[in-house]
C-alpha cells in the first residue's frame, strides 16, 4: 500500500531489474568493435570481456528486482561501471590526441564513426553514474531511504502526472544523460545535489569537447 502522504523519494516500491541497463551496456560494448585498434586498450577484448563477465555475474546473483541492498551486488556494479568508464575514457583521449596531432588526416569518415561511438558510449557511461548514485542507487531508491532527492524528475514535482509509486528507471536516466549531452544543460530533470550538478557539468563539458573537436574537424576534413 502506497502512503501518499510521503514525498515520492521516500516511498517504498518494488524496485527495478538490471536487464534494461545490461542490454544497453552490452549493445554499446559491441559498438566498440568499430573503433580502430589504436583507440582501445590492448588486448582489445580485455575490458569488454571483463565488463560482460561482471554483468552476467550480477544478473545471476539477482535476475529479479533490485529491492534490497546487497553489498556484493553494489561492489560488482560499481566495478563494472568503472571498467566501462575507463574503456570509453581511453577511446576519447586517443581520439582527441589523434586529431590534435593531425594523424587522422584523410580519414574523416572513420573519425566520424569513431566519434559517434565514443559520444554514445559517453552518454551510456553517465547514465549509469546517475542511475547508480541517485539517492544511493536502485536498491536504496526502492527502499525510500533518502531524506531528500538528488535529481528532481517532473513526476516527483507533480505527482498528478504519474502513479503514486512512480520511481525513475534506468531508461529515465539514459534519457537524462542523452538530453544533457545534446543540450549541454539540464532539460526537464534538475540536479539538486552538488555531486549531481558537478557530474552533469563534466558530462556537458566532455560532450562539447567531442562535438567541437571530432565532428567539426571531420566535416572540415571532408570539405578539404
Amino acid at each position: 500500500m502506497v502512503d501518499n502522504r510521503l514525498p515520492a523519494w521516500r516511498r517504498v516500491t518494488d524496485g527495478e531489474t538490471r536487464w534494461s541497463a545490461a542490454a544497453v551496456v552490452v549493445a554499446t560494448l559491441a559498438l566498440q568493435l568499430a573503433l580502430p585498434d589504436r583507440m582501445v586498450l590492448q588486448p582489445w577484448w580485455l575490458l569488454p570481456a571483463l565488463t560482460a563477465l561482471l554483468i552476467v555475474t550480477l544478473l545471476l546473483l539477482n535476475p529479479g528486482r533490485i529491492s534490497e541492498f546487497n553489498t556484493v551486488e553494489r561492489v560488482l556494479s560499481l566495478v563494472a561501471l568503472a571498467v566501462v568508464s575507463v574503456l570509453n575514457g581511453i577511446s576519447a583521449v586517443q581520439l582527441v590526441l589523434g586529431i590534435a596531432e593531425g594523424s587522422f588526416h584523410g580519414r574523416a569518415v572513420q573519425v566520424l564513426i569513431s566519434g559517434a561511438v565514443v559520444y554514445w558510449t559517453n552518454i551510456v557511461v553517465f547514465s549509469l553514474w546517475y542511475w547508480e548514485f541517485d539517492r544511493g542507487g536502485p536498491a536504496r531508491r526502492a527502499a525510500g531511504r533518502a531524506s531528500y532527492p538528488d535529481l528532481q524528475f517532473p513526476q516527483m514535482d507533480n505527482p498528478a502526472t504519474a502513479k503514486p509509486d512512480w520511481e525513475p528507471r534506468y531508461l529515465d536516466y539514459l534519457y537524462l544523460s542523452f538530453t544533457n549531452a545534446s543540450a549541454f544543460s539540464p532539460t526537464d530533470v534538475m540536479p539538486l545535489r552538488i555531486w549531481a550538478k558537478m557530474t552533469m557539468m563534466v558530462q556537458a563539458g566532455i560532450s562539447l569537447l567531442l562535438a567541437l573537436m571530432v565532428f567539426a574537424w571531420a566535416v572540415g576534413d571532408l570539405q578539404s
